[in-house]
C-alpha cells in the first residue's frame, strides 16, 4: 500500500476529482492524504477515505512537504495550473523541490498521474 498525497490548484481541482473518480478502485487500495479543499472534494465526489490536512495556502502544502521529508509519503499527485499565478507560490515550489530532493514520484497532470498509478 502506497501513501499518496493529493493536491490541486483551484483551476485544476475539477480535473483531479475526475481523475480520482476514474481511478477510484485503485486509489482505494492506498492511504490517501489531501490538502483541505482538494481532499474534501475528493471525498465528496468519490467516497474515498482521505486524511485531511490544512488548505494548501494555510500550510497544507508544507504539511505534505514535511511528510515527504520524514519518509511518510510515497507519491505526490499535484495537479498544477501553469497559467495562473499562485499567491503561495513559494510553498508550491518548496513542495515540488522536496519531492524532487527525496526522489518521490510527483505527478503534475493526468498523464503522469496515470503512469505513476499504474506502477504502484
Amino acid at each position: 500500500m502506497a501513501r499518496i498525497g493529493l493536491v490541486a490548484h483551484d483551476d485544476k481541482k475539477d480535473e483531479l476529482c475526475a481523475w480520482a473518480r476514474r481511478h477510484r478502485v485503485k486509489l482505494g487500495e492506498h492511504e490517501l492524504w489531501g490538502t483541505g479543499t482538494t481532499g474534501s472534494r475528493v471525498i465528496a465526489e468519490t467516497g474515498l477515505a482521505v486524511n485531511l490536512l490544512k488548505s494548501g495556502p494555510l500550510g497544507g502544502d508544507q504539511q505534505l512537504g514535511a511528510m515527504i521529508a520524514e519518509g511518510r509519503l510515497d507519491v505526490l499527485v499535484f495537479f498544477i495550473d501553469p497559467m495562473t499565478a499562485q499567491p503561495h507560490d513559494v510553498d508550491v515550489k518548496a513542495l515540488t523541490r522536496l519531492a524532487t530532493l527525496y526522489d518521490v514520484p510527483c505527478a503534475v497532470n493526468k498523464s503522469t498521474a496515470d503512469a505513476v498509478l499504474a506502477f504502484i
